[in-house]
């Protein structure tokens, strides 16, 4: 190992390089960390060796005996630098929060991959390591056009683990911006829908969705009135922008910021259509109040104007009768008080 060979020999002593077959595995593992120089001391549980590679020198196994113990000849293990007490700090990430970490087993340090995904998320970044054993860092989804931020920190160093980080630009897939760029025309061309039929939405020169304002007067002297005032909803007017293609629809982020405008532009539209119908339910009730004031008198004035004729003849002749029975009752009174006064005299 790195140059230097150990011997297995007969019997249960251990001496220097020359590991006796009788002898501990913790012995040869002893002996192993002494040459590579780890501060990390190799180890053995449940029949699994733990060999933890150097500060010093590389880990390199090589020998006859690999085969035997199921390893491959030529086996490399690259001394990774000691991170502990190291820092790493990445600028603003596709509107995220900066990074800043310190490495090591203390409290609010990081000494997993898990806690350093952990660490990242606010800054739209994600670790992972490679089949060579390089750990990446990379862009999410939300923000997967964006270009990492300037990265710094003494784990950045020269002949440190971060070194080879560098702030990347994300690489376009032409085959997604192909998909995304015919959204995007299908995007524009409802937007232009919605400007001709707010155009469109007129009724005898009133158009209530392109800011005109319609006056109704409910009674006949002009005090009784209802303003209704329009509004201006094309695009513009409902916080909507055409996209433009290789700018617009390149992540989830940018993707989330139409969405947003979208539902904005839908809670105007319910608000809007929310007042118009109040206006509305006040037109309808002015309406029917009107009609039945016009039904009652248009019945009033029937029933003065028009008539039964031989009802009214019948009326009239009747009361003629009447007063033709009064004044001969009258007049037979006063015969009556005639007749009594000739009697008296």
């Amino acid at each position: 190992m790195n140059g230097t060979t150990f011997t297995f020999v007969a019997g249960a002593t251990s001496t220097g390089t020359s590991i006796g077959v009788g002898d501990s595995v913790g012995h040869l593992l002893a002996a192993i960390d002494a040459v590579t120089g780890t501060s990390v001391a190799s180890s053995v549980s449940g029949g699994k060796v733990t060999l933890n590679t150097g500060t010093t020198s590389n880990l390199v196994i090589s020998g006859s005996a690999l085969a035997k113990i199921g390893l491959v000849a030529g086996t490399t293990a690259l001394t990774p630098p000691a991170l502990s007490g190291e820092t790493l700090t990445i600028g603003a990430t596709g509107g995220g929060t900066a990074t800043s970490v310190t490495f090591g087993a203390g409290a609010g340090q990081i000494s997993t991959l898990n806690q350093l995904n952990a660490a990242l998320a606010a800054n739209n970044l994600q670790a992972g390591i490679s089949t060579t054993g390089v750990i990446n860092i990379v862009t999410s989804n939300d923000a997967a056009s964006s270009t990492i931020g300037t990265i710094g920190g003494t784990a950045a160093a020269s002949g440190q683990a971060f070194n080879s980080l560098t702030a990347a630009a994300a690489v376009a897939d032409p085959n997604s911006q192909a998909a995304r760029a015919n959204l995007i025309a299908q995007y524009n061309n409802v937007l232009q829908q919605i400007n001709t039929t707010s155009q469109d939405s007129s009724f005898n020169g009133i158009n209530l969705l392109n800011g005109d304002t319609l006056k109704l007067t409910f009674n006949e002297t002009g005090k009784s009135t209802l303003n209704i005032i329009g509004v201006t909803f094309n695009i513009a007017g409902l916080g909507l922008s055409t996209l433009t293609t290789g700018t617009d629809f390149l992540d989830n982020s940018s993707a989330n910021k139409v969405l947003t405008s979208l539902g904005a532009a839908s809670t105007t539209l319910r608000s809007e259509a929310s007042s118009l119908g109040s206006n509305l339910s006040i037109v309808q009730i002015r309406q029917d109040f009107s009609k039945n004031l016009i039904n009652v008198l248009q019945t009033g004035s029937s029933n003065l104007t028009l008539a039964d004729t031989n009802e009214e003849a019948a009326n009239s002749q009747a009361l003629s009768t009447r007063q033709s029975i009064a004044v001969s009752a009258l007049a037979l009174a006063n015969q009556s008080q005639q007749s009594v006064l000739q009697l008296l005299r």
